[in-house]
């Protein structure tokens, strides 16, 4: 609050006060009354126009990606009798380009609306909310504001890409059969069925069974004869290549009004570094391998070791894209560590993805040890000189090369699905 207007009110109306006692003129008495009062009336109102005030907000979905818009509606009523001349309602959440705020007078008891759209930019977990009201007096002495919690949280998911031809090694096992191993977990391939017994999941019912015995059946399991797929992606911050941050350009249909507003397109601002480049491949690639019904899972080591185990369900993809939204390369432990570290994981029904923009070679020796024993793997590597770094990554991947690990290059500005459709040839970088 500025005590220097109500100060300056103050010494004004003792200067009326020595004029009147000194001319005896009744003009300066009432002037030294009237501005004795006027800073204990502008202090009542404002208080009192912060009183009675109720906000409530109202979000389409706490759910979205990058390139989409999210919608939220806030509420604000006046409870009280008294009118509320000026209210300003700040936002004080933290989603990048979310402007909720507004001025607005509310009469009697009355209602104000007030909806806005934004543009999700970055991918994250935000926080919607709290929300501050501000409130003055006509004479703009005193200016108090009040802290209302609430909101929520919500989460931008990666952009994702469907890339329908995209064949990667490895993705079947020899042979194409089942491996005959029953498993607990629900898999295409039924073995046989049984009697039902107490613990039994009701989706494993086949009806048809227990209908022609009479008696509840469900249905046994066996391993999927595709590889399990993992998707490795390098959260090392020493790997990582940034660009100049930009200022995002604004979108006019914010401010124009609102009988001029046109449905706003789904825009995609491109990435902006190594990690955002390698955050969509992977969040592109899940996507795609899980349509395609296969078993995948993700592995990555940024602030602790983040492991999503290889499986097909249908919550799959969402628990990938929800721990990418938040997943950040300030990691410590280079990919060379993360593949010695998890290397219990992988055997001979296991493909490795690696995701990276590392041109540390020690990872590839790490990498041969799982060949040896049977792995197969697949690299791709986003090109960090695309994001301004000066190394030459052509020595490493004519390395990859020449192990015969299929390698695709990925370079800021090329579509996702061409850079994917064929791996490199030796000599061809």
């Amino acid at each position: 609050m500025n005590v220097t207007r109500p100060l300056l009110i103050l010494l004004l109306a003792g200067a009326s006060y020595l004029a009147a006692q000194s001319t005896g003129q009744r003009l300066f008495f009432h002037l030294s009354y009237i501005l004795d009062g006027l800073p204990l009336v502008a202090l009542t109102w404002t208080w009192l126009n912060l009183r009675g005030l109720s906000v409530e907000r109202e979000h389409s979905s706490l759910r979205a990606s990058v390139g989409e818009y999210t919608r939220e509606r806030i509420t604000i009523r006046n409870r009280w009798w008294l009118p509320k001349l000026w209210i300003e309602l700040q936002d004080e959440s933290d989603l990048p380009n979310h402007e909720a705020g507004f001025v607005t007078y509310l009469g009697s008891r009355e209602t104000t609306r007030w909806t806005t759209r934004t543009l999700c930019t970055h991918r994250g977990r935000f926080r919607l909310g709290p929300t501050r009201i501000i409130s003055s007096d006509p004479f703009g002495l005193f200016r108090f504001s009040r802290l209302i919690a609430g909101g929520g949280e919500i989460i931008v998911y990666p952009p994702t890409e469907v890339l329908p031809d995209v064949r990667l090694p490895g993705a079947d096992l020899i042979g194409g059969s089942s491996s005959l191993i029953r498993t607990h977990t629900m898999t295409p391939n039924v073995a046989t069925i049984r009697d039902y017994q107490p613990g039994d999941s009701l989706n494993r019912i086949h009806w048809r069974s227990t209908a022609r015995h009479g008696r509840l059946m469900v249905k046994e399991f066996e391993l999927d004869p595709f590889a399990d797929i993992y998707l490795i992606l390098d959260c090392h911050e020493r790997a990582v290549v940034r660009m100049p941050s930009a200022q995002p350009e604004r979108d006019e249909r914010q401010s124009a009004p609102w009988w001029q507003r046109q449905p706003p397109p789904r825009h995609r601002p491109p990435p902006d570094s190594t990690e955002e480049h390698a955050v969509y491949v992977a969040a592109s690639l899940a996507r795609t391998l899980l349509a395609q019904n296969r078993i995948v899972g993700l592995l990555a080591w940024s602030e602790r070791l983040e492991v999503i185990p290889a499986e097909r369900e249908e919550r799959q993809l969402w628990k990938m894209l929800e721990l990418l939204a938040v997943l950040r390369a300030v990691g410590q432990h280079s990919l060379a560590e993360l593949l010695i570290a998890e290397g219990q994981r992988f055997g001979r029904d296991t493909t490795l993805i690696i995701i990276t923009s590392d041109l540390d070679p020690r990872w590839i020796t790490a990498l041969q040890q799982h060949l040896y024993r049977g792995a197969r793997a697949a690299v791709i590597f986003i090109d960090p000189r695309s994001y301004g770094g000066w190394n030459d990554p052509t020595p490493l991947l004519n390395h990859l090369t020449s192990l015969r690990i299929d390698v695709y290059h990925v370079r800021r500005g090329e579509a996702l699905a061409e850079s994917l459709r064929f791996p490199l040839q030796s000599g061809t970088q």
